[in-house]
């Protein structure tokens, strides 16, 4: 019987480890900043890793009175960048703590 104890003591440990590493993995990752891009950089966006944004800076040569749906486009195009990025390096980072769980 206390071999049993000491395994499920062992996995306790395990677990309690495992949730420490997640916890300062997750802190790290919402720290980071990620850039995305529009076309020819005309519009650029910053997020941190919480998919919150900084920052948005738009050149001068991107507003056109008369076609403010290319504004629109451009702005749209670099926050879905950033996205995608926010999402690939939270599944490298986090990935890692699921991938043998069932069900993830």
């Amino acid at each position: 019987m206390m071999r049993g104890m000491g395994n499920m003591q062992g996995m306790m440990k395990q677990m309690q480890k495992m949730q420490k590493n997640m916890k300062k993995d997750q802190e790290e990752l919402e720290k980071k900043e990620f850039t995305g891009n529009s076309a020819n950089d005309l519009v650029v966006v910053t997020f941190d890793g919480k998919k919150e944004m900084k920052d948005i800076q738009i050149k001068p040569e991107a507003v056109d009175p008369d076609d403010i749906d290319m504004l629109q486009d451009l702005v749209i195009m670099a926050v879905n960048d950033a996205i995608t990025k926010i999402d690939k390096q939270t599944q490298q980072t986090m990935g890692k703590y699921t991938q043998n769980i069932p069900g993830f």
